[in-house]
Order: C-alpha cells, then sequence, then structure tokens
C-alpha cells in the first residue's frame, strides 16, 4: 500500500525534469534558429548548445521541423496572450491609441524574438500550417477587436478587415530595417495615421 501512494510523487520529479529538459532544448534551438535561420541549424548543434546529447534530443523532437513546430507553437500561445489583453483594453482606447498599440505589439514582438521570425521566413523548408495557424488566430482576435471599436460594421465585413488591419500591421514591420532612422520614423508615423483613419473609417460606417 505504501508503494502504490508513493509512486505518483515518484514520477513528479521525473516529469519536472523532462519539461525542463524539454524548455532548454526549446531555448537552443531558438537560439540557433535566430542566428543561422532554420535550415543551417543543426541538431547536433542545438543539442551541444542546450548542454544535452543528440540522443536526448531525438528523443523529444524526432526532427528539425518537429522541433520548430513545438517552438511555433510556443510562439503561438505568447503571440496570443498578448492579443488577449488588446481585445481586453481595447473599449478604453480611441482610434488613434489603438493603432498605436497593434502596430507596436506586433512590431515588438518579432523584435523581442527573433526565432519566430527565422521561422516565418523558413517558409519553403516548414509545414505552411504552421504559421497559417497564427496568422488565422491573430485574424481571430482582431475580428473581436474591430467588433468593439466598429460594432456597427456588418458580421460579413470583419473577417476581411480583419485581414487590412494585418497586412498594415505587417507593413509596419517591414519599415524597421529602412535607414536613416529618421526616415525610418516618419514613414511609421505616417502608416500609423493611415491604420488610425482606416479604423475610424470602419468605426463610421
Amino acid at each position: 500500500m505504501a508503494s502504490h501512494n508513493s509512486s505518483p510523487a515518484g514520477r513528479s520529479p521525473q516529469r519536472r525534469r523532462g519539461h525542463e529538459r524539454v524548455a532548454a532544448l526549446l531555448a537552443a534551438a531558438s537560439g540557433c534558429f535566430a542566428e543561422k535561420g532554420f535550415d543551417a541549424s543543426t541538431m547536433t548543434e542545438i543539442a551541444a548548445r542546450a548542454g544535452a546529447s543528440i540522443g536526448s534530443l531525438y528523443q523529444f523532437f524526432p526532427t528539425k521541423e518537429l522541433l520548430a513546430e513545438a517552438l511555433m507553437a510556443e510562439h503561438g500561445e505568447a503571440l496570443n496572450a498578448r492579443m488577449e489583453r488588446l481585445v481586453a483594453q481595447t473599449t478604453g482606447w480611441d482610434t488613434d491609441e489603438l493603432a498605436a498599440r497593434l502596430i507596436r505589439t506586433f512590431a515588438d514582438y518579432r523584435r523581442r524574438h527573433p526565432s519566430f521570425v527565422a521561422l516565418t521566413e523558413a517558409a519553403g523548408s516548414l509545414p505552411p500550417s504552421l504559421s497559417r495557424t497564427i496568422r488565422q488566430r491573430m485574424r481571430d482576435y482582431l475580428c473581436q477587436i474591430l467588433a468593439i471599436q466598429a460594432p456597427g460594421l456588418a458580421a460579413g465585413e470583419l473577417r476581411p478587415a480583419a485581414m487590412v488591419v494585418q497586412q498594415l500591421m505587417k507593413a509596419a514591420v517591414a519599415l524597421q530595417n529602412e535607414q536613416p532612422a529618421s526616415l525610418r520614423n516618419a514613414a511609421q508615423a505616417q502608416l500609423r495615421r493611415a491604420l488610425a483613419n482606416y479604423l475610424k473609417t470602419l468605426a463610421s460606417d
């Protein structure tokens, strides 16, 4: 009887160690993908970076694609959490503030998580469903935000409008590499105004 009661407690440290190993492997993969890109990164260097054996890496992730899929799922959850916070705060913002927040959220996430950028850019090497799932979920949140900001907008117009907002957010990200900084900042300010004006147009329909 004592043995039966002690077995769950005995398994807990193993599960915890397993979670810690997976977290270390994902962190190592994130670093490699950010520095070298998905294609150039190897499972051997990912394992070495994590301080793990190659056998341990393959035990959890038999292929590099599965490793990338797990990392993208992690990125998707983190991005979803940010979008959920935006949805919750939307009612307190006017269109100018909302436009600035939308652009800042996506741009900041990409800047802080370079492996996310590396994986989204490795479209030819990874299943398209990886980035498609994140993209569609982002549109779901944008639909919720637009429904709050533009309550008079017809239900059938929400999804197309969310796609337009999403493309404007991506355009702002694309401007981040422009030089000089003064020109980049001016262009980004104009893009924020364009998004704010679009949001105002939706709200007035």
